[in-house]
């Protein structure tokens, strides 16, 4: 009963709509009827700038971490002997809270994609995975300007580490990172479908913008 709450908290806690927040208190605009219409950090990126768009990741991130770390409210997972269970349990928050941003409870279920909440959950789990991951994200991103490219070769780059160069013992978590991978590919068909028409938007790095596509 007690997991079934906290995944229910880690839900709410996903549910936070950052980008909506933030285009609504501070630029006076609702970020879902621009861009992509996503409730996302690369849609902010995209239409708000670097600034509000990094913000929105830093939040947005910190929403799967915040849920992953739920799981040490019960002493179950205190134990060392629980370590699978534990991170079995951590990857169930981790993606209730990746549930909540894509459907919010709080903005009228219309959230963004979850990259940076998904990011967040393996940040919390296995930082240095994490932190190759944020590597290859900011390459890309700094040779293309494409957050979407880059968060798509981010994504196939979590399972090449996991199982090849970390060599992760936990099946479970294997077998997520191959789903995670496989999530972020489908979720970005459109994104695709405009990398490779060559229409897709890059983002600015180095200003601020508020631009309607």
């Amino acid at each position: 009963m007690l997991e079934l709450l906290l995944l229910f908290c880690a839900y709410l806690i996903g549910s936070v709509p950052t980008a909506v927040w933030v285009s609504k208190g501070i630029y006076g605009m609702d970020i879902r009827e621009y861009g992509s219409g996503n409730a996302g950090a690369t849609n902010t990126f995209r239409v708000l700038g670097s600034k509000a768009g990094t913000f929105v990741m830093i939040v947005d991130m910190f929403k799967g971490v915040l849920a992953v770390r739920l799981s040490y409210l019960l002493s179950y997972y205190h134990n060392p002997d629980h370590l699978t269970q534990l991170v079995n349990f951590q990857i169930g928050l981790g993606l209730a809270a990746v549930v909540g941003h894509i459907f919010p409870i709080w903005a009228s279920f219309r959230g963004g994609k979850g990259i940076a909440t998904l990011f967040g959950l393996v940040l919390a789990i296995q930082p240095v995975v994490a932190i190759c991951c944020v590597g290859v994200f900011l390459l890309i991103l700094s040779l293309t300007r494409y957050v979407s490219l880059s968060s798509i070769i981010a994504s196939i780059a979590f399972p090449i580490l996991i199982l090849y160069i970390f060599n992760e013992p936990e099946v479970f978590y294997r077998i997520f990172a191959i789903a995670v991978a496989l999530m972020v590919v489908l979720t970005h068909q459109k994104n695709i479908t405009r990398l490779l028409s060559g229409n897709e938007n890059k983002v600015p790095l180095f200003k601020n913008r508020r631009a309607r596509d």
